[in-house]
């Protein structure tokens, strides 16, 4: 691609790089000059423009955008994604409907390594996402790119950018009752808004006594595709009565706490095909923490093993909440 200054009488074909302010409006940039827009231009005593001209073997950056969308997504439906149409270099990835974002980082991080002006940009990994957002953004910097790299790009990355669904329909909650405890309510409408956020709905939901002998008969009890335990008082060991109820009932724990705060006392287990997820405390509010990172991943049918949750670590100090000033500060909690 050729870029730089052009005499208006030379420019017909090219693409306006800069927009030009002319007697009756205003030619945009990135608009290609036809002939009546060189009118208007000398009209306007415009003697001079800067312009993009293709070579042979380039590609517009519309023309690039869209194939390289096509290449991230090769099969929309399969990938639960909508594509938009190109537009100034760009085309959006969107979710077509509520589910956790899959990517291939390592492809990705090779495809935005062909060429400066050819890039992807997405959300994290297993972000959660509701149906229309938008999952990732292909933008072409420049007005075109070589046909040769845009297929490098391509080559590089295909079918690296899916959505995963919801597997299960509906979920159930267990909640434990200490006298004096935390409002259920409040606990019910949260958890509820998170499964009902994933598509999916509360299929039944039992409050009995913090025992785990009651315990383990609720989640036995229990219906639902998998299974929500929350605790009156915080599950502080993996013998607590939690986790011994899942263990009763006549299931495993196969992992508790996890390196993401608010959200470190949270367990994972399974009872026979049914997934059990041990919720912290901080559950109960609506504010992001370590459970909808795990929630979100099972729900979708994403396998959550020791070194995933191990592995979020590393992004996993999220935002301070009100109804626990500076819980990193001070004294030692109780």
């Amino acid at each position: 691609m050729k870029f730089g200054p052009l005499p208006v009488s030379a420019a017909e074909g090219a693409i306006l790089a800069h927009s030009v302010t002319v007697d009756d409006g205003r030619l945009r940039k990135g608009v290609t000059l036809t002939v009546g827009h060189l009118e208007r231009l000398s009209t306007a005593g415009v003697t001079e423009v800067v312009v993009a001209q293709l070579e042979p073997g380039d590609l517009h950056e519309d023309e690039a955008a869209r194939r390289l969308a096509a290449a991230l997504a090769a099969d929309p439906e399969m990938a639960h994604l909508k594509v938009t149409d190109p537009f100034t270099g760009r085309v959006n990835l969107l979710a077509a409907g509520p589910g956790v974002v899959e990517l291939d980082v390592a492809a990705i991080e090779r495809f935005n390594l062909v060429h400066p002006m050819i890039t992807v940009a997405t959300v994290p990994p297993f972000q959660q996402m509701a149906a229309g957002g938008m999952v990732a953004t292909i933008k072409v910097i420049s007005y075109a790119v070589s046909e040769r790299d845009v297929a490098a790009a391509c080559a590089e990355a295909l079918d690296a950018i899916r959505l995963r669904r919801p597997i299960y329909k509906t979920a159930g909650l267990v909640i434990s009752d200490i006298p004096g405890g935390p409002s259920n309510d409040k606990g019910i409408r949260s958890i509820s808004a998170r499964v009902e956020g994933l598509g999916m709905s509360m299929a039944d939901i039992q409050i009995t006594d913090h025992d785990p002998d009651a315990l383990a008969d609720a989640v036995q009890r229990i219906s639902g595709d998998f299974v929500m335990i929350l605790t009156g008082s915080a599950t502080s060991d993996p013998e607590d009565v939690a986790p011994s109820a899942v263990r009763l009932a006549g299931g495993q724990v196969e992992r508790f706490g996890m390196p993401v705060d608010p959200g470190n006392l949270l367990f994972l287990g399974k009872l026979g095909t049914r997934p059990i997820i041990g919720l912290p405390g901080c559950a109960r509010a609506p504010a992001l923490n370590g459970a909808d990172w795990v929630l979100s991943r099972v729900a979708c049918g994403v396998t959550v093993r020791d070194r995933d949750i191990a592995a979020m670590g590393v992004g996993g100090l999220l935002k301070e909440i009100p109804t626990r000033p500076q819980p990193r500060a001070g004294k030692r909690h109780q």
